[in-house]
């Protein structure tokens, strides 16, 4: 049955960010990363209002071919390729919050995740990429900043890179029952939420602990880039000023405290706290020099080297990472707190 343009429209108002216009036409794929991102944080959704008549034509165009779309290979997208790029981030940000504490978690994991999100994205409409390539690449980048957040842009950029380079048109398939799209696109759905939920349920302080930490340590990447920094902030504060922007009401900031803020607060709390018990571990008072805090961690390091401690080996171990994890906090440049 030919999909109606009106029909689309009247789905993208209900339910957009929701992706029920896509699942209405059988873009499973751009529905589900809808699903899961609140339709790209709302501008994906409203930037779609211009291409949905292309997306009723492609749907249209599918289901009277029986053949792969055409030969050859895609035309390069740098939309396409910002988008896994993001979204691939995005999804190693949630499993740095919700799976961190699993073990093997940077080798497996993390690449694991970013790569579900680049492909996600690679196989949105009538492209895909090569499964294992994407996911080989990730993995394959894992080891890059090893044991940091920061771990997820290389990965990510690897695995874009990848996903571009083998894209290619989607086979015809045989059409599926919709209880049948709709139960593949709720188990994906609760493989993505679900550690996620069980993480915020059943251990509050310690989600709250790694989404301060995640948030902090993705402010940090900007450190060395002043612009880029408040560009984030202003992401952050993005939906307490949209509220202000229409609904204009001057009250608002005084009963609600701008939520946002707050919890941009909290992020910088925790840095600092992080801080300071950095140096306690090095023993130095805070406002050390960097050559106090080199001198330190050289002779600290020196002490509780587990090669230099075989008599009490987990000791020095203990001591030794308390050591390293301290010097990494104290090394990175100390972001200034201005007026906002």
């Amino acid at each position: 049955m030919a999909k109606g343009l009106l029909v689309t429209y009247a789905l993208w108002v209900v339910g957009g960010p929701a992706g029920l216009h896509h699942l209405y036409l059988g873009r499973d794929s751009h529905a589900l990363l809808w699903m899961l991102t609140l339709g790209g944080g709302g501008l994906g959704w409203l930037w779609e209002f211009w291409k949905l008549p292309s997306f009723v034509a492609q749907a249209n165009r599918a289901q009277g071919q029986r053949q792969s779309p055409g030969g050859g290979t895609p035309p390069l997208s740098p939309i396409r390729f910002a988008a896994q790029m993001v979204v691939g981030i995005y999804f190693g940000l949630v499993a740095l919050i919700s799976l961190s504490s699993m073990a093997n978690f940077y080798t497996v994991a993390l690449p694991l995740a970013v790569g579900l999100g680049v492909l996600l994205v690679a196989t949105v409409g009538n492209q895909t990429s090569d499964f294992k390539n994407t996911l080989g690449a990730a993995f394959l980048t894992s080891p890059i900043f090893y044991g940091r957040p920061i771990a997820i842009l290389p990965i990510s950029l690897a695995a874009s890179i990848t996903a571009q380079k083998h894209r290619r048109y989607k086979a015809s398939v045989k059409s599926e029952t919709l209880s049948v799209r709709l139960y593949r696109l709720g188990l994906a759905y609760l493989a993505f939420t679900g550690p996620l939920a069980y993480s915020t349920l059943c251990n509050t302080a310690a989600t709250l602990s790694y989404v301060a930490e995640t948030l902090g340590s993705f402010l940090n990447w900007f450190s060395f880039f002043p612009l880029l920094g408040r560009l984030m902030e202003s992401v952050l504060l993005l939906p307490y000023r949209i509220w202000r922007l229409l609904v204009g009401d001057p009250g608002f900031n005084s009963s609600y405290f701008q939520e946002w803020e707050k919890l941009y607060e909290f992020v910088q709390s925790f840095q600092d706290e992080k801080r300071q018990l950095a140096y306690q571990v090095l023993g130095l008072s805070e406002g050390a020099t960097n050559e106090e805090i080199h001198r330190s961690y050289r002779e600290l390091v020196k002490v509780w080297h587990p090669d230099h401690n075989l008599h009490q080996t987990e000791e020095a171990q203990r001591h030794f990472l308390e050591i390293q994890a301290a010097y990494e906090v104290l090394s990175q440049p100390r972001k200034s707190k201005g007026p906002r």
